[in-house]
């Protein structure tokens, strides 16, 4: 494959502008916070384990914030901290004025006494019990008459007061699931922890649970802290992201500001970007907000607007990039063509429009790309 020179022309000035405050932003940890948000959860966590180290820091409001970010990025060890499964070396966490754990005051409360709920992958629902006596399970501290009226009450709202007496292995799995959560909600906690307890279900199974779950909040307002690789349930849960890499917190926002304009190429990479390129800023244009830069090499984001085999005249979009087809890939009804335009970008093409452009490798094409579908990452 022959390599050529190439550039973008034009990138959208304000994406370099963006402030990397967005991915540390600062948490207000005062006790003024506190009494604004009596129900919101403080974290502040540093927790060694073996060559990896948890170190964040971060506030959640009541309502779902996403935990979002790669395999052993650190999203379980948070939760186990949060939940007092494990010890941190340093920090604090507080929900409200109450302290759960407080390395420097030798704070450090039980599981038990922490009153979060925590759903696990597995769910470890007990197979030996029915569905009501596994809700019931927390609630050994209350009489018979209390036991019965808060189960009665999570069960309904999860849709499943008529499963009582069976047991885990003659449900299905979505009403599993619904166990899970009534059991961890039984007990009415201040916070939720959820560690990917839908990953196995299909999308409508998914979505009534997760309408269930918030109907829950409406009348509770407790934090919920989700965690996903699920780009789709990042836009279909979250208020609030928080991006771990590596034991960091290195994006959060808006799903929108965190998966649309990603500031890390992790992040970008799991948003799903096909095109990300190292490149090299030479002429910035602040009169019309944008810059003009230099693909140097390609890591994997741009996405491709348009695809021609003719150089295109009378545009709007300013970037224009010569190319020639190195390779065509049918996956299903999509056609993935990588294009050799100095750097190697993928294209996107319905079988259609290979077929009506006569698109074969070696081809010589063009590539069109909108400024502002073009968005630059830290290094």
């Amino acid at each position: 494959m022959t390599t050529r020179q190439s550039t973008v022309p034009e990138t959208r000035q304000d994406a370099g502008k963006i402030s990397p405050d967005r991915a540390h932003a600062p948490v207000e940890s005062s006790n003024n916070f506190e009494s604004q948000m009596p129900q919101a959860l403080q974290a502040k966590i540093v927790k060694n384990l073996d060559e990896f180290c948890l170190d964040v820091e971060f506030a959640a409001t009541p309502g779902f914030t996403i935990l979002f970010g790669p395999s052993g990025a650190g999203k379980t060890t948070l939760l186990d901290c949060l939940a007092g499964l494990l010890t941190p070396d340093a920090g604090r966490i507080a929900v409200g004025g109450r302290v759960l754990f407080d390395a420097a005051e030798h704070v450090d409360l039980p599981p038990a006494k922490r009153s979060v709920g925590y759903v696990f992958q597995d769910l470890a629902l007990f197979p030996h019990l029915t569905v009501e006596e596994n809700v019931q399970y927390g609630l050994a501290h209350l009489t018979r008459s209390q036991r019965q009226e808060r189960t009665a009450a999570v069960l309904d709202s999860f849709r499943i007061q008529q499963l009582g007496k069976r047991h885990p292995k003659d449900i299905s799995g979505g009403e599993r699931q619904r166990v899970a959560l009534a059991r961890a909600l039984v007990t009415d906690p201040k916070v939720l922890l959820l560690d990917e307890p839908l990953a196995a279900l299909d999308a409508a199974t998914k979505s009534r649970i997760v309408d269930d779950l918030r109907r829950w909040n409406q009348g509770h307002g407790i934090p919920i802290l989700y965690v996903t690789h699920s780009r789709d349930e990042v836009f279909a849960l979250g208020e609030r992201v928080l991006v771990l890499d590596r034991g960091r917190i290195v994006e959060q926002g808006t799903p929108h500001e965190v998966l649309e304009a990603p500031l890390q190429e992790t992040v970008a990479q799991l948003a799903g970007f096909e095109n990300i390129f190292d490149a090299q800023v030479e002429s910035v244009h602040e009169d019309r907000g944008t810059m003009r830069c230099r693909l140097t090499a390609s890591a994997a984001g741009t996405p491709v607007d348009l695809l021609a085999t003719a150089p295109p005249v009378g545009l709007s979009a300013r970037n224009v990039l010569p190319g020639r087809i190195a390779t065509l890939e049918r996956r299903d009804v999509i056609v993935s063509a990588r294009v050799d335009c100095g750097v190697e970008m993928e294209v996107h093409l319905t079988l259609a429009a290979r077929d009506s452009l006569a698109l074969t490798p070696g081809r010589e094409v063009w590539l069109v790309i909108k400024t502002h579908s073009c968005h630059l990452m830290r290094n």
